[in-house]
């Protein structure tokens, strides 16, 4: 499916399930695609309707138009994509990994948003710092450190293939030590494929990031998840915005899973977003 953003940005979109099925949306994070959802997709979709897109510049989506590359951006097309997929009040609920979860907060404000979600879960995340809180240069935390760590986070260098190198640096970087070959090896494929120029202007964004606005204003059901062993975003972010949170719905960390965790712990992650539809769609229709 083919959506156009505010600037006029086109977005690869994707529908599965049963019409009428309740509705999931699921946005993805730094420099991956459509493809990170693969397990939620097929578990999720036999008894949901599940819509899943390119972040723009990722995946099918091209480079972006005049907008950009913005928290704003990512917000206007989050609605976009909403108002593509889902019927005028329909509700969904709603959730980002990572880059993903920082559009949710991006988007938490905007009309659209607060027209369908249900209830939000935030996956491996974080509202600011992320620089900062990074783990994956282990040095002590100051000003070398955060340094050090935007320079590598920015790196113009091309990843180049897939190789048994790339593969143990990724997995270092942003996986659990326990993490399966075949996962590492499918998170890879997906980060490597990635264009360099929108990897580069992304981690801009994100080095600048802060969005503690906008968690405020998340003010439907938000559960947060997080790996224990996450280098990127730490659990120090997940804290946080559980305490910040206007409607927590529960903070869950999942032992020695690192920052991919909807490639690495699937199970876990489409079993807590099973319980938020079960708690915050179904059990609301049947209520009314």
């Amino acid at each position: 499916m083919r959506v156009v953003s505010a600037d006029g940005s086109v977005l690869h979109a994707e529908v599965y399930g049963p019409e009428g099925a309740p509705a999931v949306v699921l946005a993805h994070g730094w420099t991956c695609s459509t493809r990170f959802w693969a397990a939620q997709v097929r578990d999720l979709s036999v008894d949901h309707r599940v819509v899943v897109y390119d972040q723009r510049g990722h995946g099918r989506s091209p480079a972006a138009g005049p907008g950009g590359y913005s928290t704003d951006a990512l917000a206007d097309d989050l609605e976009a994509v909403l108002a593509a997929t889902l019927a005028p009040g329909e509700k969904a609920v709603l959730v980002g990994h990572s880059m993903g979860g920082m559009t949710l907060m991006a988007a938490a404000g905007r009309p659209r948003l607060r027209a369908h979600a249900a209830a939000v879960l935030l996956c491996s995340t974080g509202p600011s710092r992320l620089v900062a809180e990074s783990l994956v240069l282990p040095l002590r935390a100051g000003r070398l450190r955060t340094r050090l760590t935007r320079a590598v986070l920015g790196a113009r260098a091309p990843l180049g293939p897939v190789t048994a190198a790339s593969k143990a640096v990724l997995k270092y970087a942003t996986m659990g030590p326990g993490s399966a070959p075949e996962r590492v090896a499918e998170c890879a494929r997906i980060v490597h494929a990635c264009p360099r120029r929108v990897r580069v202007a992304w981690s801009h964004v994100l080095a600048e990031l802060d969005l503690e606005a906008g968690v405020r204003e998340l003010t439907v059901p938000t559960a947060v998840l997080a790996g224990t062993a996450d280098r990127l975003t730490p659990p120090v972010h997940a804290r946080a915005l559980a305490a910040a949170l206007p409607a927590c719905a529960g903070l869950e960390e999942l032992a020695g899973v690192g920052h991919m965790t909807p490639v690495e712990a699937p199970e876990a992650v489409t079993a807590r977003i099973r319980a938020l539809v079960t708690t915050y769609l179904l059990e609301k229709e049947e209520a009314a």
